[in-house]
């Protein structure tokens, strides 16, 4: 596909495919939500305890990236201003995630509140983002969390561009947590050496940065993981981390990649481990995509999400 899209595609379906079961963190409620089924992707049913939305659609981490998209698409002048502007226009005062985000402070003041949301959950990095643009800072991404956002948000701009030196600025729109930007940067290598034909884009990530300080734990921890790649991906992700936050949602994604051969066989352990299965299927999709092409994802998967066809039509 153009731009190399076909990987951003790999990262909706496979952030659609997981909606569903976003965040549920009860192991026991989740495996009688699949009890019976081979392929628990795309449940029609909303079993997310936080929000729904309609099954086909994607989080707030792919929103982001489809929001970069649709900057990319309008053109490529003042891409960082127009993006933005974007931001506040889909994600802002006026939107359906603002909108949910007043509903949420309110029944915060319910004690022992566990609604579910009518409509799409909004990021803190996101909330902290808009805040910071409208007060005209230089710096707009958020601090108080270490998750996915900034590795979602560029995604299309790296495809697009090929450009792992401009990344960093454009991650630190979104987010300017430092452990953030590391392992976002590191989600990139390991798909540039996918995207540039490696056949095994791990063990080169090893060897490449195995003496850059910079990566140092990381290498330690994708070593550490190759070699526990036999055990239950469940049991691991539990042990790793079930949350949104880094370095969990990345150590988890790297043991679903090296304990799987397969797109959809990374996919469907991920989401019944559970937990932000969003945020991690967002790297794992776009890896098996970068390694093995379009072809890959299966048809299925495709038809049912709902932002594949603009990304598609990029052909």
């Amino acid at each position: 596909m153009k731009n190399n899209l076909h990987v951003f595609l790999g990262a909706t379906v496979a952030d659609a495919a997981s909606r569903p079961l976003h965040w549920v963190y009860n192991q026991k409620k989740l495996n009688q939500y699949i009890k019976g089924k081979k392929d628990y992707a795309f449940l029609k049913k909303n079993r997310s305890p936080f929000y729904n939305v309609k099954t086909g659609k994607v989080s707030g981490y792919n929103e982001a990236g489809q929001t970069m998209f649709k900057t990319l698409l309008e053109g490529h002048e003042n891409i960082e201003q127009r993006f933005k502007k974007n931001i506040l226009k889909i994600f802002g005062p006026g939107s359906k995630y603002w909108k949910n985000l007043k509903l949420r402070s309110k029944y915060r003041k319910i004690k022992d509140w566990r609604g579910i949301i009518q409509g799409p959950w909004i990021h803190q990095n996101i909330i902290e983002t808009i805040a910071n643009i409208n007060k005209n800072k230089k710096l707009t991404g958020g601090i108080k969390v270490n998750e996915s956002d900034g590795y979602c948000s560029t995604l299309p701009y790296f495809l697009y561009f090929n450009d792992l030196k401009s990344l960093k600025k454009v991650i630190s729109i979104t987010t300017v947590s430092k452990l953030s930007i590391k392992y976002s940067l590191a989600k990139f290598n390991l798909l540039d050496l996918a995207l540039k034909g490696s056949k095994d884009p791990i063990k080169e990530f090893i060897k490449k940065f195995k003496k850059n300080s910079y990566f140092s734990e990381i290498v330690k921890d994708i070593i550490r993981l190759k070699k526990l790649r036999k055990n239950p991906h469940s049991k691991m992700v539990k042990k790793l981390g079930m949350a949104c936050s880094y370095p969990g949602t990345f150590n988890s994604s790297i043991h679903a990649i090296v304990s799987s051969n397969s797109y959809k066989s990374a996919i469907l352990k991920t989401i019944k481990a559970g937990g932000c299965s969003c945020s991690r299927s967002n790297f794992i999709g776009a890896y098996f995509a970068a390694l093995k092409g379009v072809d890959t994802i299966p048809k299925n998967w495709i038809k049912k999400t709902l932002p594949a066809l603009k990304i598609l039509k990029q052909k």
